[in-house]
């Protein structure tokens, strides 16, 4: 996982932990076992890597509904 993570670095992401928390943001650091989040309101998250069960890529929040003209 460690790994995984390092590699999206600079990318948004959705991780799922034990249970049924999850987060997501941009990818800023990993390091130590703990990976750092940046949300959309730019607050940092630590998270340790081993707690995390599944990554996938974040969905484009840049997208509204509404017309285009």
């Amino acid at each position: 996982m460690n790994d995984l993570l390092s590699k999206l670095v600079g990318k948004k992401v959705e991780l799922r932990c034990e249970g049924s928390t999850s987060l997501h943001g941009e990818v800023i650091k990993v390091e130590g076992g703990i990976v750092q989040l940046r949300d959309p309101e730019d607050k940092i998250c630590f998270m340790a890597i081993d707690k995390i069960v599944v990554v996938w890529d974040a969905p484009d929040e840049e997208h509204r509904a509404g017309f285009v003209s």
